[in-house]
């Protein structure tokens, strides 16, 4: 395969910034980014036919494959915080925003990951891999990996963790605002509890609202047993689905504070790319929570790359040449995957990877004007401010 050591080339320059022990240990990490990225399967068998080594039997590139994963020297952590570090080290937004999820594999194996929210997707920041038969964690499991993750953060930005439900805890709300400094938008359960002077103790789902009307509570109580002081809660009913939306916020509500939050879905087209829709990890046959941390290593730096090129290829104005959407319509890490596979086939040239700038996207995907336009809409509220004394 005379395409191999030219691709073999890209990516290993891409990965020399990881702090490798053992430099054979990123010749075959490098050989198993190119075998998911030439067939789109996080399975060892699936990569043999993209490696050019020296091997003769297709079961010693296997099991070289499957030591690596095995290996307790590779420290997935260790490897990746300094390519996430220099991935966001020219970020100018000013915010930066962070989903947390967990994702469950074969009701087995609970999968947590933070990520960076990035135009419409989410690029992996760091994860824990658990043999843990439930997604409901508590704080004690993930609060290193936050404290962790605060360290590859970009200086003198305004972190915003943005989670689900499973999270409205008071421990972790407590620790994101004054112990590592981010700002938070949480959803909670409408029975969840909270007071406000002259109001006294209710519940959020007391309040009746039509669809398309939004409260917003300023600087309230939450929960009566292990209070959370001077949070602000807008609490909202979609206009056409009418979805209860109670959002949680360590700074001022209003309906900006629910488009924030909408954010925390990108984490979840994350695992789809991970998934059915792109490496399809569920079929990688392992079942060791360690090397499943290890693939988690061999997804995040792929999509990293691959999301890298795709955003090159938009600035470049070059989009169409993969994308046959007028309005673009493919995820930056689909038009980065389209573009190095015509690579491949087609000798085109790679852009040299550069950080990422901006969460704003120049070119927003859009199915269709009428999609887009029915999607504003869903997000329009009249807003209502709860009086208290």
């Amino acid at each position: 395969m005379k395409h191999a050591p030219r691709l073999y080339d890209v990516v290993l320059e891409f990965i020399r910034q990881c702090p490798w022990s053992d430099w054979r240990h990123a010749v075959v990490f490098t050989w198993m980014v190119i075998g998911l990225i030439e067939s789109g399967r996080s399975n060892l068998t699936h990569w043999i036919k993209s490696v050019e080594t020296d091997a003769v039997y297709a079961q010693s590139t296997q099991r070289r494959f499957s030591r690596w994963l095995h290996n307790p020297r590779v420290h997935p952590r260790y490897l990746y915080g300094p390519l996430i570090t220099w991935a966001l080290s020219e970020w100018s937004d000013e915010t930066i925003y962070l989903s947390f999820d967990p994702t469950m594999l074969w009701n087995r194996f609970c999968v947590m990951r933070l990520s960076v929210v990035y135009r419409g997707r989410a690029i992996p920041v760091i994860w824990r891999v658990l043999e843990h038969g439930s997604s409901s964690v508590k704080l004690a499991v993930y609060q290193d990996l936050l404290a962790k993750a605060a360290k590859f953060m970009p200086p003198g930005k305004k972190v915003v963790f943005l989670a689900d439900r499973g999270f409205g805890d008071h421990q972790l709300m407590d620790y994101l605002r004054h112990t590592l400094g981010w700002q938070f938008r949480i959803r909670l359960k409408p029975k969840c509890l909270f007071h406000a002077p002259g109001l006294g103790w209710k519940q959020f789902k007391s309040y009746p609202l039509k669809p398309g009307e939004a409260l917003v509570f300023q600087q309230i109580r939450l929960f009566k047993r292990y209070p959370v002081e001077q949070v602000n809660v807008i609490f909202a009913r979609e206009a056409t689905s009418g979805e209860l939306w109670l959002i949680v916020s360590s700074e001022p509500v209003g309906l900006k504070t629910l488009e924030e939050y909408g954010l925390r879905f990108d984490i979840e087209e994350n695992f789809l790319d991970d998934k059915s829709n792109g490496f399809n990890w569920e079929k990688s046959g392992l079942r060791d929570p360690l090397a499943l941390s290890r693939l988690c290593l061999v997804l995040a730096v792929t999509t990293l790359y691959l999301t890298l090129q795709g955003t090159a290829v938009v600035e470049a104005s070059r989009r169409r040449w993969v994308d046959v959407h007028t309005y673009r319509g493919m995820s930056y890490l689909k038009i980065g995957w389209q573009w190095v596979t015509s690579y491949v086939r087609k000798g085109w040239s790679l852009f040299t990877p550069a950080p990422l700038k901006t969460n704003r996207d120049p070119d927003p995907a859009m199915a269709s004007r009428k999609q887009d336009l029915a999607q504003r809409l869903r997000l329009e509220f009249q807003v209502f401010r709860v009086k208290t004394s």
